[in-house]
């Protein structure tokens, strides 16, 4: 342990010219959604911070996700975690999957040459912290085709202490692996799985065994925590210092797959989310641009309430009449009351409403 966590802290000011770390986000510093605000949901793979999604099949809420819960001090080096907190005590079913994870694209894992007979060996590493100890898990699997699953444990000492863990996983030669765009990898963290998708860790199967057998379920546990920080997948055998990428490059990676424009701020200050024309008295079309090439055709929402301010006044709206994208823009139809034909119109977000438009393309 004491030769792991050197390896963790060694380079702790230095930044990666490449892309090791195929985990985007993994120091948990990117928060588009929620800026450190509370979050949960009863839904399957909904999004809490940057790329990091909930797994949750079973139709209720047991947990929340928030950036830097509790507000403790993250390890040496780190500046935010990510933070689940349960909700009450709740008995895993048997076909129940819960946890936190993360879909890396296709085109981050093609180099790996999973599912033949030159599949590169990777490491998983991390720091962990939780109100509970045992043995926890987790399990790798093909995002796209649930054709190849790799269960693995951890082993946390001490309550309520950042530990630092690396598991080793030997490349697979079986399953389907995407290439393209769509999703390549899932890296799950266990949070509570029934005996139906739990299997012996340690090795790849096609059964779909999404933790292994025995792990703690910290779901069973009211207010249980855990918190996760320094997430990375490498290639090799060994895990080595975690590869800090700039701030602007880790939120550019995240945008290819979320973005928000014209978030306004507190107090008087306002978000401006796009320029565009009155087309009739009743609607305004807005152009955007994405600021980054996006995944794959997003899709725009509004979250809160904006507000589009014309000649003949200012109409706030909670969703949108239209829209058409591709991967670097599009525009968006709204509807306003008093316009006037062929006159400028903005979007904005007041400041007592906060509103935004959010493109989404996530996997």
């Amino acid at each position: 342990m004491t030769n792991a966590v050197s390896l963790a802290q060694q380079g702790s000011t230095g930044v990666s010219p490449g892309f090791r770390n195929r985990i985007i986000n993994g120091a948990m510093v990117i928060d588009q959604r929620n800026a450190g605000a509370s979050f949960s949901s009863s839904s399957n793979g909904v999004y809490s911070l940057d790329r990091w999604y909930n797994q949750n099949n079973t139709g209720g809420t047991r947990f929340s996700v928030q950036q830097d819960a509790g507000a403790v001090t993250p390890p040496a080096g780190f500046t935010d975690y990510l933070g689940v907190t349960t909700a009450s005590a709740y008995t895993v079913g048997s076909s129940d999957v819960i946890g936190i994870g993360q879909y890396i694209e296709g085109y981050n894992i093609a180099d790996l040459g999973w599912g033949t007979a030159n599949a590169k060996t990777v490491t998983l590493s991390f720091w962990v912290r939780s109100s509970l100890t045992g043995t926890f898990g987790g399990s790798l699997h093909d995002g796209n085709a649930a054709t190849a699953f790799y269960p693995y444990t951890y082993t946390i000492s001490a309550a309520n202490t950042w530990e630092y863990k690396t598991v080793t996983v030997v490349g697979p030669t079986i399953g389907t692996w995407q290439a393209t765009n769509s999703r390549g990898l899932s890296v799950l963290f266990n949070l509570g799985t029934g005996a139906t998708f739990s299997g012996a860790a340690g090795s790849w199967s096609a059964s779909s065994n999404y933790a292994p057998t025995g792990a703690v379920s910290v779901v069973a546990t009211s207010s249980a925590t855990f918190y996760i920080t320094g997430v990375q997948l490498e290639v090799g055998s060994t895990a080595t210092s975690f590869d800090y990428r700039p701030y602007g490059t880790e939120l550019v990676l995240c945008q290819r797959y979320y973005q928000t424009i014209g978030e306004g701020t507190k107090g008087s200050e306002y978000g401006l989310a796009a320029s565009g024309l009155v087309i009739s008295s009743t609607a305004a079309l807005f152009t955007m641009l994405c600021p980054v090439v996006m995944r794959s055709t997003p899709t725009a929402s509004v979250s809160g309430t904006a507000t589009a301010r014309h000649s003949g006044g200012s109409s706030n709206f909670t969703s949108l009449a239209e829209q058409y994208f591709d991967t670097r823009g599009g525009y968006v139809n709204v509807t306003i009351s008093s316009g006037t034909l062929g006159s400028g119109c903005i979007v904005r977000s007041e400041s007592a409403n906060n509103g935004r438009i959010i493109l989404s393309a996530e996997l």
